[in-house]
């Protein structure tokens, strides 16, 4: 949609300096935008490369000069350019009306304004909001609740019961629902445990391509308002996720952990059983966090098993020096074995 300097500014919260009726049709680079394009700057440093862009209007901080662009002011640029962007920018539809090929069943209530792709199945009692879309071959178990302006993007999986909140996206292959794995052990073999529960998503989530989020067992799994999901990531039953926490791809979590608000882990992080991590808490990429561990509020851990940042580059300094200290206790040998 195209947008003005003027209409961004006011949408957003930004000081406008220059041409309110510059017309914005796209956002890019510096190095590929054309004249109406939006770009950003965050630093100083960059600056160069906005000047030297064609593209006419620029978020910028205040303490960065553009002379001859329109610039929209922003303490924030690139969240201010994210927020422009969501205005400026037409996602491509997944579904518009119901395909003839889709399968609703006969007590599901589907909005008028959703659109059903081809070959989607729709469950018994199962509900889509307003404004939702559901992509081609998708499954929506009975029961499941969906909220309005969801995107549900081809051959997505929700198993029976899932409760979906409003505008949340979830990528193809995504499977949400199927039982945990939980097992009894007893008589010489094992015993499938009850997988009862369902999975809960909050609003303004967003869950990427493959990932799978497993139903609860006795309780639900929870995913909390504002969580933000990498690609094959896998959540384990009965987790609870607290609210605008994000997942690097291919993290995973064992059942029953508990992560507070505002947690980062970074991708291929994994967590034994009843890990519980408190609002702020940073892993770090390939981490491995101990069953029933604690990571403490705003502390940022790292390595296998995790331990405080900076104490995992002391020791990975060691670590990294082990041939030289092995060659010298050699030569230290060679010297006592001499006398």
């Amino acid at each position: 949609m195209i947008q003005t300097a003027k209409s961004l500014t006011e949408a957003i919260g930004l000081r406008l300096e220059g041409d309110g009726a510059l017309e914005l049709r796209g956002v890019a680079a510096p190095e590929r935008a054309g004249s109406h394009d939006l770009i950003y700057v965050e630093k100083p440093k960059h600056a160069e490369r906005a000047t030297a862009s064609p593209a006419l209007c620029v978020i910028a901080p205040e303490n960065i000069a553009l002379p001859g662009k329109t610039v929209l002011r922003s303490s924030q640029p690139k969240v201010a350019f994210a927020k422009a962007a969501a205005l400026i920018l037409e996602r491509a539809p997944i579904a518009t009306g119901i395909h003839p090929t889709a399968i609703v069943a006969p007590l599901a209530k589907v909005s008028e304004s959703a659109g059903i792709g081809p070959f989607a199945v729709i469950g018994e009692d199962a509900h889509v909001g307003e404004s939702t879309q559901i992509g081609a071959h998708s499954v929506i178990g009975a029961g499941c609740w969906i909220g309005d302006r969801c995107r549900i993007h081809p051959r997505v999986t929700l198993y029976a019961g899932v409760r979906i909140g409003h505008r949340v996206e979830i990528h193809s292959g995504a499977v949400i629902g199927a039982d945990g794995f939980g097992y009894a052990q007893g008589e010489g073999r094992y015993w499938k445990f009850p997988q009862a529960g369902i999975v809960e998503i909050a609003d303004d989530v967003e869950i990427g391509a493959n990932t799978t989020i497993d139903r609860g067992s006795l309780g639900d799994t929870r995913i909390a308002e504002g969580v933000k999901l990498d690609n094959l990531v896998h959540i384990a039953h009965n987790c609870q996720i607290g609210a605008h926490t994000v997942m690097a791809a291919q993290a995973g979590l064992s059942g029953s952990c508990e992560f507070g608000k505002h947690v980062v882990v970074g991708g291929q992080a994994g967590f034994g059983e009843h890990c519980y991590l408190e609002d702020g808490a940073v892993i770090g990429g390939q981490s491995g966090v101990l069953g029933g561990k604690t990571i403490r509020s705003g502390q940022t851990v790292w390595g296998t098993p995790a331990r405080p940042l900076e104490k995992f580059k002391e020791q990975f300094a060691w670590q990294a020096r082990l041939p030289e200290l092995a060659a010298r206790i050699k030569q230290l040998e060679e010297k006592l074995e001499g006398k």
